[in-house]
């Protein structure tokens, strides 16, 4: 298979910011390096290591090669970039395989890192489910978005076309302020789901303290691509953004996972 060079012009449409990472050339010594690794047993310098994360504030939990041979695909607690192999160019981008019908290469490798990082909060969200259920979805939510209101009023139409519910929290403007801590009173809450319906009914929570998982949520989100509410995580890992009625969601379960 033929692998989109960096070099093309076209590959400029796709790669969206290649910025200097560091304003001193790396010294990388062969004989120097450090017990990071990845599955394919790339194994960077320390000094590139320290490098990159001192320059860029991200620590590195995995490192590949990437589609491109010139690359590094770097895997941090904020998701995917790239990296030269001189260590010299750090890259935020979406590289797409001309050849593979505009295959998203980035977003693909972002799937089994989405189902690891929800698999550990899974077990603290709010779950609706369908009573012939035959997908589930974890949603990222706010309890003042929108969209997220519009999800929750049709919640019924999603549990009758089989679709489970599970929310995440996701209060956008972080974790500070109302929104942040009304999350945290609606894990508290002894009924979860009665206190989800009534904020997203646009009502003030009771306030509640207790230990709980909305800020693990939040973090969580950041780190998989989350930017926004609604966003939909599907079984294999992928995502969708933003609100889609219930047909339409069935529909695009349907074409990425079968009946």
């Amino acid at each position: 298979m033929k692998i989109v060079l960096i070099k093309q012009a076209v590959l400029s449409l796709f790669i969206l910011v290649s910025i200097s990472a560091c304003a001193q050339e790396a010294e990388n010594s062969p004989a120097q390096t450090a017990s990071l690794t990845s599955a394919n047993t790339i194994v960077l310098s320390d000094e590139l290591i320290e490098k990159f994360q001192r320059n860029t504030r991200l620590s590195i939990l995995n490192v590949e090669q990437s589609p491109l041979d010139n690359l590094y695909q770097i895997t941090t607690d904020r998701g995917i970039f790239y990296l030269s192999k001189d260590g010299q160019f750090f890259i935020n981008a979406v590289i797409f395989n001309l050849d593979k019908g505009m295959l998203n290469e980035t977003d693909i490798a972002m799937n089994g890192i989405r189902l690891q990082k929800v698999a550990d909060i899974r077990d603290s969200g709010i779950v609706y489910k369908a009573a012939n259920e035959k997908y589930i979805v974890d949603v990222f939510t706010d309890i003042t978005c929108g969209y997220c209101r519009k999800l929750h009023r049709e919640m019924q139409d999603y549990l009758d076309a089989g679709i489970s519910i599970r929310y995440l929290a996701y209060p956008r403007e972080g974790l500070n302020g109302d929104v942040f801590k009304q999350m945290q009173s609606i894990w508290c809450a002894t009924n979860r789901q009665d206190a989800m319906d009534q904020a997203k009914g646009g009502d003030t929570v009771a306030s509640l303290s207790c230990k709980n998982e909305v800020a693990k949520h939040y973090q969580t989100g950041g780190a998989i691509g989350v930017t926004g509410t609604p966003n939909i995580v599907v079984a294999d890992g992928s995502l969708i953004g933003g609100y889609q009625p219930a047909s339409a969601l069935l529909a695009e379960l349907k074409k990425r996972l079968g009946e």
